[in-house]
């Protein structure tokens, strides 16, 4: 067992809480940030994971990383800062709910929805309508900026997600997409033909040196993994395909496909070209998302058809490849 030398309770993440842990011969050898995890479960491991970046939280009194082995009798002490607040207001956003318990719920996120408040979105976004929906969320995870999130998609990105409504399960999804115990299936429309019908793609994804907002590969990014499977092509010069990523790169579709030369339509951000601004959005959609429920430890799936748009633009294409007619797109 550990020996608690000294602690504040720790009531939120929110709140600035002192305390003082001893290790003991069987947590020798465990990562600092998984020792903090289990040690203080009332707090994310994101919030946990940035103390320790930020020198709050040292081992005998230096600075480590959260990778550390810890080793018997070390003392780790530290403290949990209030970050900048932000008021998350409850606020009714429409979004549709296809299944839910106590633990969590899926939802399909519609497209131009920001998942939580940041620069430029401090209202409006799901999270806030997540607080609407069921106010407990906002004690579960990051209670500071994104509560009850376990994972994100694009503004423009539609389809499902998964939200947790307690800590202990919040914790057990970050696990299992971390793990990759998640399947994640996406539809694209992408531009032009692939040389291949299936294909992967395994290329690091890191933050572009200049473009801040952008994505890019290289090789100190982090591995991302994606494969793809041709659905259909069209005669306007379109593909939609099917897409399952190992990882879960911010942008990692996106950036992917692009170094390929077949961008996903619409997106304003990776394409070139006359086409670029061709699509309301980018046309990118969650279809399928399965995992095991982290308390009853049931196997769910769940499938969304395209959202409305992107079907019906599908539809022409289809009705044009048909017939063969040049696009009107």
């Amino acid at each position: 067992m550990t020996h608690r030398i000294s602690q504040i309770p720790l009531a939120s993440s929110c709140s600035e809480n002192h305390f003082l842990f001893l290790v003991n011969a069987e947590q020798a050898g465990c990562r600092l940030d998984q020792f903090l995890v289990r040690l203080i479960p009332d707090v994310s491991r994101s919030v946990l994971s940035d103390a320790v970046r930020r020198g709050t939280i040292l081992v005998n009194n230096g600075h480590k990383k959260n990778s550390y082995c810890l080793k018997a009798d070390e003392c780790v002490v530290g403290f949990l800062p209030a970050p900048p607040s932000m008021a998350l207001l409850p606020e009714k956003i429409p979004f549709k709910i296809l299944f839910e318990d106590s633990h969590l719920l899926v939802l399909s996120k519609p497209p131009g929805l920001v998942v939580h408040p940041g620069s430029g979105n401090h209202s409006g976004t799901l999270v806030n309508g997540l607080l609407y929906h069921c106010h407990s969320i906002a004690n579960v995870g990051d209670t500071c900026l994104r509560p009850g999130i376990v994972h994100r998609l694009d503004k423009d990105t539609s389809g499902l997600m998964v939200v947790a409504k307690e800590e202990r399960t919040h914790r057990s999804l970050v696990d299992a997409f971390k793990n990759r115990m998640v399947a994640k299936n996406y539809v694209a429309l992408l531009r032009g033909y692939l040389e291949r019908k299936t294909g992967r793609v395994v290329a690091p994804i890191g933050r572009h040196s200049v473009h801040r907002q952008k994505m890019t590969i290289r090789e100190d990014g982090r591995y991302a993994a994606t494969t793809w499977q041709v659905l259909q092509e069209y005669s306007a010069g379109f593909s939609l395909v099917q897409l399952q990523i190992e990882t879960g790169r911010t942008h990692q579709i996106r950036v992917h496909m692009a170094s390929l030369g077949h961008p996903v339509a619409g997106d304003q951000l990776y394409s070139i070209g006359p086409q670029k601004g061709m699509f309301p959005r980018q046309l990118l959609h969650s279809s399928q998302l399965g995992f095991t429920h982290p308390v009853t430890g049931e196997a769910l799936l769940f499938s969304e058809p395209l959202w409305a748009d992107f079907s019906s633009i599908v539809d022409q294409l289809s009705a044009e490849t048909l017939m063969g007619r040049p696009s009107r797109l």
